[in-house]
């Protein structure tokens, strides 16, 4: 997978392991992962690194097992945390646990919201997230339709309403799930810009650093126009 991230260009990947009630991976396990990984890196001289992080599926008590160190925040050391709902529903004491997210300091990104039926069904559902200041982030295969043509064609409105801040690979393998950044990329740049891809690739960046960015004001996704693509 590190051959395959470096053929695509990537120079930083931030490790993600689910943290839910099927994947059990808390803070400590994670940075000693992260450490022997970067070793072999480093012993065979690869030009990439590879940062702590984690996805976690959204429960009640996240903030709590965040203040007993058990949950980690992008890169390791920043202030974005990495937020997964069920694909089949949006739980109803999200807004409220964002909310109490940011009052800790924290900033939630709420990762790919393009694959959870809930949204699909009801795009303002994020508009509404988004306007509360939570960040989200859209996967490199939706872009490139991998997911297929109703989560694309999402990702796209998404893009166009400003209602998503990053493109993440999401990759878990070389085959099935495989980075498919450079694709993605190509096809934002196509459609949007080069300014757009950029500002993806400048936000990215701006989490690894802690950094705050430039966020233009989200639009609503014009429901029957959407449907309609469909």
């Amino acid at each position: 997978m590190l051959k395959s991230a470096i053929d695509e260009g990537i120079t930083t990947i931030t490790a993600t392991p689910h943290h839910n009630p099927q994947f059990n991976n808390e803070s400590p396990l994670i940075l000693k992962k992260v450490k022997e990984v970067q070793n072999i890196i480093d012993e065979h001289q690869l030009p990439i690194e590879v940062l702590p992080g984690q996805e976690v599926r959204i429960y009640g008590d996240l903030l709590k097992e965040f203040s007993e160190g058990k949950l980690l925040t992008a890169a390791g050391t920043s202030s974005y945390i990495l937020i997964e709902f069920p694909s089949n529903h949006v739980p109803a004491y999200a807004k409220e646990l964002f909310y109490n997210i940011q009052l800790e300091g924290l900033q939630p990104i709420l990762v790919h919201p393009e694959r959870n039926s809930g949204i699909i069904e009801n795009p303002d559902i994020l508009f509404d997230f988004i306007e509360q200041g939570v960040l989200s982030q859209i996967t490199a295969s939706s872009v490139t339709g991998h997911f297929g043509k109703k989560i694309q064609k999402l990702s796209f409105k998404m893009i166009e309403n400003h209602l998503t801040h990053f493109v993440a690979s999401d990759a878990h393998n070389v085959t099935s799930r495989a980075f498919k950044m450079k694709e993605a990329f190509e096809i934002i740049e196509d459609s949007y810009g080069s300014d757009v891809s950029r500002m993806f690739q400048n936000n990215a960046e701006s989490v690894i650093l802690n950094e705050s960015f430039y966020q233009e004001n989200p639009t609503k996704i014009k429901t029957k126009k959407f449907l309609g693509l469909f």
